[in-house]
């Protein structure tokens, strides 16, 4: 029966020592010292960049195969972002871990290949007991290590230095700035390489179908536009009839048409709305009476999506009407579907 007071008054005594040791810290000075301290592992490595990226980017635009990036832990896991990296800008790349590699996946490894292996040390040991192999192969190898002096910088036939003056870890110990400063370097060169390949906007979105800038470039109207069940009714349709059609259809708009199925006018829910303010309204009368006679149409399929969406918000509509060239309805396009499928203008 005790215990539970007990356990109560420990929690509290808990929690008042731990906001009391927090309170010791001012956590947005030392937030601040962290960014400052990468940012100037940045500029410091800025500056002293030489030629060394121009013979990496000059290594990989020669090779006929692929980049493969290596690494062990944390140089691993920055290792399999640059890769990505490389890869959805025009590169060829994937990752390999060189534990993986030593039991069998060497064989990925072509002779058309390039190796970008990343080691802060220099001497992680799974990286050292697979470079000899990489070598024997006679496979170009680009080295990011602290020191050139190191077995990965020896071995390496272009060599880009990791100059590290601190780690933002308070102890030195925990790969911070070293890390960033790896990543910031392969971005670098990836982004050197898309300008030698002339890597445009198109052809980022080419592999990235299923982002933003994907769907802007390549979904077109046709791929979004309604074809099935629309709410078609004649010219003559009494107006009674037609809102059952505008209810059925859940476009909130009645297409009309004529004898020979040409699209003459759009009923929407606003057209009706402000009908009724007519003092001659009767749902007797035939629908196009108090239809909008000229819709706006467009009668490109292939149209992009997003330019099809710049139309609708120029006109301050929500539907668009796709037709033949002789009028005759091919389906609707509304700006729900638009929006729904992510397009952006």
């Amino acid at each position: 029966m005790l215990l539970r007071p007990i356990l109560c008054v420990l929690c509290v005594v808990v929690r008042e020592s731990v906001i009391m040791a927090l309170m010791k810290h001012d956590f947005s000075s030392i937030a601040r010292s962290v960014l400052n301290t990468e940012a100037q592992t940045l500029l410091d490595a800025a500056a002293a960049l030489a030629d060394e990226m121009t013979q990496a980017v000059e290594l990989i635009l020669t090779c006929k195969g692929k980049l493969i990036v290596t690494g062990v832990g944390k140089s691993g896991l920055v290792g399999a972002k640059i890769a990505a990296t490389f890869a959805s800008t025009g590169t060829p790349s994937f990752f390999l871990h060189p534990t993986e590699a030593m039991h069998g996946d060497l064989g990925m490894i072509g002779a058309d290949d390039v190796v970008l292996a990343i080691s802060y040390s220099g001497e992680s040991e799974e990286l050292v007991r697979m470079l000899p192999h990489i070598k024997r192969f006679a496979v170009p190898l680009i080295g990011m290590a602290r020191t050139k002096d190191s077995t990965l910088g020896r071995l390496s036939d272009v060599y880009i230095p990791l100059h590290v003056a601190r780690e933002a870890c308070p102890l030195g110990a925990a790969p911070t700035s070293s890390t960033t400063l790896t990543l910031a370097l392969g971005d670098a060169l990836a982004v050197c390489l898309m300008e030698a390949r002339g890597f445009a906007q198109r052809d980022f979105a080419s592999f990235h179908p299923g982002g933003s800038l994907g769907r802007r470039l390549f979904v077109k109207v046709g791929d979004l536009m309604r074809t099935q069940n629309l709410p078609i009714v004649s010219q003559e349709t009494p107006l009674r009839e037609a809102l059952l059609r505008i209810s059925e259809g859940r476009l909130g708009t009645v297409l009309i048409t004529d004898a020979h199925q040409r699209l003459v006018g759009i009923a929407s829910d606003g057209d009706i709305r402000r009908a009724l303010m007519q003092r001659d309204f009767s749902l007797d009368h035939d629908v196009l009476r108090y239809a909008t006679r000229t819709p706006k149409t467009m009668s490109d399929a292939s149209m992009l999506a997003s330019d099809a969406l710049a139309l609708i918000e120029n006109y301050k509509i929500q539907l668009l009407v796709v037709t033949d060239e002789a009028q005759h309805i091919l389906g609707v396009l509304h700006l729900h579907d638009l929006v729904e499928a992510g397009i952006k203008s």
